[in-house]
């Protein structure tokens, strides 16, 4: 199950690890929130999981994201 994020979600999550905000990330990435906060819905929803915590959890678990 490699390749699951592409590389805006991956981009998304990295800040998130970084303890940015979804304000912080639109601005970081030049972005709106909503568009923010569309990425992180489809990850969830392409590993359904609840929550950003448990997001990164299994993103950590699956090798894509690394700390």
């Amino acid at each position: 199950m490699n390749n699951i994020l592409t590389k805006r979600e991956k981009e998304i999550f990295e800040l998130l690890i970084e303890n940015h905000n979804t304000r912080e990330i639109s601005s970081i990435l030049g972005i709106s929130e909503k568009t923010v906060r569309n990425h992180i819905s489809n990850v969830m929803q392409k590993l359904g999981t609840k929550g950003r915590a448990s997001t990164v959890i299994e993103l950590i678990k699956l090798n894509e994201l690394v700390i």
